[in-house]
């Protein structure tokens, strides 16, 4: 970790490499088709392109990064960013997506995957250091159960991993 550097979700880019070869993909095969018919005339090929685009903005990943105080979370359209030493609220939202929504004293909000955080501790211990300025102030009063459970499961993952280097398992 860098202090007063910033930091970045390390598996962003092989995510975006992911969304960028599934919208190229779904863009050539879309091409083939109207070519091997003969229907390809350049509407389509506009309408195409606006599918492709429209795929890549649904599966482009945001960039998650992490500084001395903040965590923010840049999508195709605008960045979010939230003072973590300011943080009044935390909540684990469930489903088919979970989602982490951090809210803080001056309207800042960020939601995001606690996968980000569990693959990058770096991130993790940014969003830590900024929580227990929180709670040191007096800010957080709702959130513990979902931290608590992060934390463990970060713990955990890095303990398995420790394990697995060794050769413990």
């Amino acid at each position: 970790m860098r202090h007063g550097g910033t930091d970045h979700d390390r598996t962003w880019l092989p995510e975006l490499r992911a969304a960028l070869c599934c919208t190229a993909g779904l863009f050539a095969l879309m091409l083939l088709v109207d070519l091997a018919n003969g229907t390809l005339v350049p509407w389509r090929l506009l309408c195409w392109a606006a599918v492709a685009l429209a795929l890549f903005a649904m599966l482009c990943p945001p960039r998650v990064t992490a500084g001395e105080r903040w965590l923010a979370s840049r999508g195709p359209v605008r960045t979010r960013r939230v003072h973590t030493d300011l943080l009044v609220s935390v909540r684990l939202c469930d489903g088919m997506a979970p989602r982490l929504v951090l809210r803080d004293a001056v309207g800042g909000r960020v939601e995001l995957d606690p996968k980000v955080l569990t693959a990058n501790p770096v991130l993790w211990h940014r969003l830590d250091q900024g929580v227990c300025r929180s709670r040191e102030r007096g800010l957080l009063r709702c959130g513990a159960a979902p931290l608590r459970a992060l934390a463990e499961r970060i713990d955990h993952d890095g303990a398995r991993a420790v394990f697995e280097a060794s050769g413990l398992e």
